[in-house]
């Protein structure tokens, strides 16, 4: 995408259509990052639906719809977030960091964020969606979606923060990517109460901002 079309030089310059080709990047990104965690998930759903009503769509469908409804809407902040760091120039044309304070920001307030009671409290019903479902049930197709919504904005308040390190690394380094992806689907697989990885994670993400701030 970099090489098709580069940010205009300040964000005046925006045209609607700069601004669609954003979101839709970062709609893909949630979508090919958040879904693979969430496939537990939606196989346990569609399991319960199997044995409630005999058949699993259209609800499956719905709630993983609604799931990715809030990825999608939490991309529309995400391109107005960089559509504001085009403007400060705090993104290179080729969508790189290129402001130190920034990522080392970024990095401390993802490796912070790691260690919160809301971070935790989101990480458990997505460790176990057993008992999301149990807590959190609806039925009909209107339950599904909301019950999609419910868990989106959950694996939202889990993830948010690993989500903003693309800027730090690079919106579109497809290594930083993959690497994300497969942390955040190592996290969510681990059973309750195996939080280590998880603070380390965030000890190595704080040492990694504050070593930006040092250099």
């Amino acid at each position: 995408m970099s090489e098709m079309w580069m940010p205009p030089s300040s964000a005046e310059q925006w045209q609607i259509s700069d601004f669609m080709l954003v979101y839709i990047m970062w709609a893909v990104m949630m979508a090919a990052m958040m879904l693979p965690s969430a496939l537990s998930m939606i196989k346990a759903y569609t399991k319960v639906c199997q044995q409630r009503y005999g058949r699993d769509t259209p609800y499956s469908y719905l709630f993983s719809f609604a799931y990715l409804l809030v990825w999608f809407t939490f991309s529309i902040l995400l391109t107005l977030l960089q559509w504001q760091l085009h403007g400060l120039n705090w993104l290179s044309v080729m969508m790189d960091n290129s402001n130190t304070q920034l990522a080392a920001a970024i990095f401390i307030i993802a490796g912070g964020y790691q260690f919160t009671a809301l971070k935790n409290a989101c990480l458990r019903h997505c460790r176990l969606p057993i008992s999301f479902l149990l807590n959190s049930w609806k039925n009909g197709k209107l339950g599904a979606f909301s019950m999609g919504i419910v868990y989106g904005n959950t694996c939202l308040g889990c993830c948010w923060a690993q989500m903003m390190i693309m800027f730090a690394v690079g919106v579109m380094n497809l290594t930083a990517m993959v690497l994300i992806t497969l942390f955040m689907l190592l996290e969510k697989s681990l059973p309750e109460g195996r939080d280590g990885i998880s603070r380390v994670a965030g000890v190595l993400l704080c040492f990694w901002g504050a070593g930006l701030l040092l250099l």
